[in-house]
């Protein structure tokens, strides 16, 4: 079982935008131990509304019996800003009012969380990382560690991410909080506010998570006679409300905020430059049939990072495959690490 812990930044906390946030609180779990070498550090970035348990929501890939494993690799996995599980976000107490910030608290971008976990690194004695690996806001996450600290990063892993966040997506993310918005509670200081709205988000993000053949499987209806109730209808429902329960809606418009603001260029000549500041061994994977993360976004990464392997997998469930295919994913990063090893080690013989 991972330890769950709190670090506690005594510093006030810079944001890209300049805006500070006090009192910041990064939670975080650990798996395994860290061995005598120093060299088995696992850091995994978890997506939009997952948590720090990444043995819980990655089953599969990390495990007792898993490819990241806690007998042989020191695991790592920490909660973002801003997120419902814990770090400081919207329903945080704001140390200067005494009140909870919801709708004043300060926006924040991909970087900010990278910056927050390279503080949490420091405090962990991390000094540098086997793997790094993220899908989705997770992989734009490590992307940035990856560019910002460029020789602490051994291996990078990338999945169904991009270097810049898509028009496509940003419309997607404005949709959701469109719907939102449109919930009068999300502006009345509480925190249940926008619950109706977060339903409504979840029901149009799962459209981009999933695929036409996903719900063909499994919302097909078994008979030709209705008109009215259908599983498709009452699946969307179930969604939103099941994400209703675990979150709130002032972090996922936040979070959504922060994915939106993606772009490895900013403040650099351009994104291939920025790309081409990344040294870690890479690996891009992809799923095909990815609507929100189609894998054009995953070769033109694989393209200009420098030697970067890239992998495209199956999946019936779309985006989502990230979390589902793990005997893929399994597969496809073992052989890559195996790989790396062996190139490491045919490096050594080289140089002797």
């Amino acid at each position: 079982m991972g330890t769950t812990n709190i670090y506690h930044h005594k510093k006030l906390f810079k944001l890209e935008n300049g805006k500070k946030l006090r009192g910041l609180e990064i939670a975080y779990q650990t798996y395994g131990r860290l061995n005598a070498k120093k060299d088995n550090v696992i850091w995994a970035c978890h997506a939009l509304t997952a948590n720090a348990d990444v043995l819980d929501w990655w089953k599969g890939l990390f495990g007792t019996k898993a490819l990241f494993n806690p007998e042989e690799h020191f695991i790592i996995c920490a909660n973002v800003i801003g997120s419902h599980y814990g770090s400081t976000n919207p329903l945080s107490t704001n140390p200067i009012t005494g009140q909870p910030y919801y709708l004043s608290f300060p926006e924040f971008t991909i970087r900010d969380l990278v910056k927050a976990h390279q503080l949490l690194a420091d405090h962990l004695l991390v000094q540098q990382i086997k793997v790094l690996i993220g899908g989705s806001l997770g992989g734009q996450q490590a992307l940035e560690w990856a560019i910002a600290d460029p020789s602490k990063i051994d291996n990078l892993i990338l999945v169904a991410t991009n270097a810049v966040h898509s028009p496509w997506g940003i419309a997607f993310n404005e949709s959701q909080r469109l719907a939102i918005s449109t919930d009068r509670t999300f502006y009345a200081q509480q925190p249940e506010g926008g619950s109706k709205g977060l339903k409504v988000a979840r029901s149009i993000a799962l459209l981009s998570y999933r695929t036409y053949d996903a719900y063909a499987s499994t919302q097909l209806e078994s008979v030709n006679h209705k008109v009215t109730d259908f599983r498709a209808s009452s699946y969307q429902n179930y969604q939103g409300e099941k994400l209703c329960k675990r979150f709130n809606a002032y972090s996922y418009w936040y979070l959504s905020k922060a994915m939106d603001s993606h772009n490895v260029g900013r403040g650099k000549k351009s994104i291939i430059d920025a790309l081409a500041d990344v040294k870690a061994n890479s690996l891009i994977i992809g799923v095909e049939n990815d609507v929100l993360f189609p894998l054009s976004e995953q070769k033109f990464l694989s393209e200009h990072i420098k030697d970067a392997e890239f992998h495209a997998i199956t999946s019936a469930y779309g985006h989502d495959g990230f979390l589902i295919e793990t005997d893929t994913l399994t597969n496809v990063i073992g052989n890559f690490l195996k790989e790396s090893i062996n190139k490491k080690i045919i490096k050594l013989h080289k140089t002797a």
